[in-house]
């Protein structure tokens, strides 16, 4: 069973006005009684309502309203769009209050200090601080080095569980595929 279109009553206005289907086939098509289709053609119900084109809407093609009226048996299709909706797990940048920008280096500095394996872009890229202040601070050279106080960022909320375990783990992944591509290169020479 289709759904009813959008406004029924005022398509229902525009199909009696514009097309020459039967009063059946409309009030099928808008989920309406026969007699209140008949009462909209005769002017005692709906006065006042103005017509909702369903063409421009998109409900309906003026093919499918041709077809329906050369065959006074066919009922009219509703034109769905099918919009697919995507559930992208990307994350949506949040607003971090000036007092938390500091917990950005001092987190960077704990992932430093706690995973030396993951990369600088990995770093940055959870923490959500340029890759340039990550390599200044591991190599000791950032502007506010000396007052840094490495913090956990997942206690923090600067990022989940979920994202630290899914960057080492990709960490971990990279550094065996450098372990095989320096033994490829050993054996090759």
């Amino acid at each position: 069973m289709s759904n009813a279109p959008l406004m029924p009553m005022a398509t229902a206005v525009w199909l009696v006005e514009n097309t020459t289907l039967t009063f059946k086939q409309i009030s099928d098509f808008c989920k309406l009684h026969e007699v209140e289709i008949q009462g909209i053609a005769d002017g005692e119900v709906a006065k006042g309502i103005v017509g909702y084109n369903p063409i421009i809407a998109g409900q309906l093609t003026r093919e499918e309203i041709k077809l329906s009226s050369d065959d006074k048996d066919r009922p009219l299709n509703l034109n769905t769009n099918e919009v697919e909706i995507e559930n992208s797990e990307k994350k949506i940048k949040k607003y971090i209050p000036l007092s938390k920008r500091q917990d950005k280096p001092d987190s960077a500095l704990w992932l430093i200090k706690q995973h030396p394996i993951l990369k600088d872009s990995q770093i940055a890229k959870l923490v959500s601080i340029t890759k340039n202040s990550v390599t200044a601070i591991r190599s000791k050279s950032y502007w506010n080095f000396n007052n840094l106080n490495a913090k956990d960022p997942v206690a923090m909320g600067l990022f989940t569980q979920k994202d630290l375990i899914e960057a080492i783990e990709k960490a971990e992944r990279r550094i065996k595929r450098e372990k095989k591509d320096k033994e490829k290169a050993k054996l090759s020479k």
